[in-house]
């Protein structure tokens, strides 16, 4: 176990721009209108628990089945590279299930637009490359974050605009692009070795 400022800084950036909090501000909104309150420690902790889980269990599950890190991690890259061209683009390459939930502090909050495909996959790529510790880190400081902007949604969304989160999410989304080729030319390789 290494603490690494730099592999926590990175993780901590992938994973944000994954999650994409910031992007899912008028989802949440929408959803607060259609749900009432969410309850943003329940929704913060549901999320952080499963990506926690998932970054132990993952590599047995995938063990189980017959997969090894590198595989899914070249999977995730791609998965990571599809999001990015959601990103920068403002296209939808993946639709959700629209139906209405009772609440939407668990489902489909905290999963699976917190701790959905994206973000698991994610986690198992970031784990073919980084000490558990710092992905661990990186997973809480998230949790942080996303804690504060479900408080602070309204809010944040009346400061920025939507021009403001528009481009947030472009940068972001160039940024996770750049981070999905290195993953999957760092991990293509384990996969002839």
């Amino acid at each position: 176990m290494i603490l690494n400022i730099k592999e926590i800084f990175t993780a901590a950036m992938v994973l944000f721009a994954v999650i994409d909090m910031i992007g899912n501000i008028p989802i949440i909104i929408d959803l607060r209108s259609k749900v009432g309150i969410i309850q943003s420690e329940r929704a913060s902790i549901v999320a952080g628990i499963i990506m926690i889980v998932f970054l132990f269990l993952g590599k047995s599950i995938l063990n189980l089945i017959g997969i090894d890190v590198n595989s899914f991690a070249v999977a995730g890259s791609l998965i990571l590279f599809f999001l990015a061209l959601e990103m920068i683009l403002g296209i939808t390459l993946y639709k959700e299930d629209s139906t209405t939930p009772n609440t939407a502090s668990v489902f489909p909050l905290a999963f699976p637009l917190i701790a959905g495909p994206g973000s698991l996959t994610t986690i198992l790529s970031l784990r073919a490359e980084y000490e558990t510790i710092n992905i661990v880190i990186a997973i809480i400081i998230n949790i942080i974050f996303m804690y504060i902007v479900l408080k602070t949604s309204e809010k944040i969304e009346k400061f920025i605009g939507e021009n403001g989160i528009s481009i947030i999410r472009k940068v972001f989304g160039v940024i996770l692009l750049a981070i999905s080729v290195k993953l999957f030319a760092s991990n293509i390789m384990g996969l002839f070795n």
